[in-house]
């Protein structure tokens, strides 16, 4: 089975709405106001589509978020049954600030068919790789960088390692640079930084580290179109997030996941700026229209490509 090709104008509709809503609280330094207004565009726009929709992954449990929440039914309920991951603004600080980098993203997939994932820490890695066995979350940080050279073709020092900017990335960091390898670290938004392997302009070779687990399920839908290699593994650092994670129906708490369990079968992915970044331009808006740039990929018809769309701001999706 495949998703019918004329949801991705309707989801790419539905990110660049959100994207539009957030961009209107940028710099105003309100994470909070920002995410809102994508949170409350993006339910709005998901509610006119013609769908059976379930939010797998989204703001949190129905006791942390009024919308979107996991478990949440989205859509007119008539029509194909999806499974829906969200995060209506990626890098809520970017938006704050001003600051490159921050996005609108949504996934589809079929139903059972897009992990349902714990708001808890995810270990990651990610690579423009088609081979098992080149990189792998048991490796060490040098076999890594060594397997993945060799599979490259490249020197390490000419290798260039994605991650998150933070202390616990302290000893990894150390790592690369005692391997003369360059790194690009980043202060937020890991969803875009382990899509920045997908393509040789970006001049990131591999994505690990530690970060959001639902980011990590988002992540792995654009990276299963663009047949990249991708692990994860879940990290529950409190009993409670155990027993959520336990009652989500996950019996092994240390399991590695393969890209294929994360997400199978087709999927749409649409990730649309709000503030310009590696991946797309943010929002512009001039006079009654705005201009928005959105990543989208569709598995089945083989979509990977960055959709510009100049739009008037009162237009509705029917």
């Amino acid at each position: 089975m495949s998703i019918d090709k004329k949801f991705v104008d309707k989801f790419i509709n539905v990110s660049s709405r959100a994207a539009l809503a957030s961009s209107y609280l940028v710099g105003k330094n309100n994470k909070i106001a920002a995410d809102k207004a994508a949170v409350d565009s993006m339910r709005n726009e998901l509610n006119k589509i013609h769908f059976e929709g379930k939010v797998v992954i989204g703001e949190g449990e129905l006791d942390e978020a009024p919308m979107l929440y996991i478990g949440e039914k989205i859509g007119t309920n008539k029509g194909p049954q999806f499974d829906i991951a969200v995060d209506p603004l990626e890098g809520t600080n970017f938006a704050a600030k001003n600051l490159p980098g921050a996005l609108s993203v949504i996934s589809i997939a079929e139903k059972n068919n897009l992990f349902n994932a714990p708001e808890t820490y995810m270990e990651k890695i990610s690579a423009n790789v088609k081979d098992k066995g080149v990189i792998d979350l048991d490796f060490s940080v040098k076999k890594n960088i060594f397997n993945l050279s060799e599979y490259l073709n490249k020197k390490p020092e000419d290798l260039t390692v994605c991650l998150l900017d933070r202390p616990r990335h302290k000893k990894i960091i150390k790592i690369l640079k005692e391997l003369k390898v360059n790194t690009k670290l980043i202060t937020d938004g890991d969803v875009s930084g382990a899509l920045l392997v997908t393509n040789k302009k970006y001049n990131v070779d591999l994505f690990l580290g530690i970060g959001g687990g639902p980011e990590g399920v988002l992540a792995a839908s654009a990276l299963d179109a663009y047949d990249c290699y991708f692990q994860g593994r879940f990290l529950f650092e409190t009993e409670n997030d155990k027993l959520r994670a336990i009652k989500m129906g996950i019996s092994d708490l240390n399991k590695k996941y393969q890209l294929e369990e994360i997400v199978s079968g087709d999927s749409i992915f649409c990730a649309t700026g709000i503030t310009s970044g590696d991946l797309v331009k943010g929002i512009k808006i001039k006079d009654k229209k705005f201009t928005s740039e959105t990543l989208v990929t569709h598995k089945s018809t083989g979509l990977k490509k960055v959709i510009k769309l100049n739009q008037f701001i009162n237009d509705r999706l029917d």
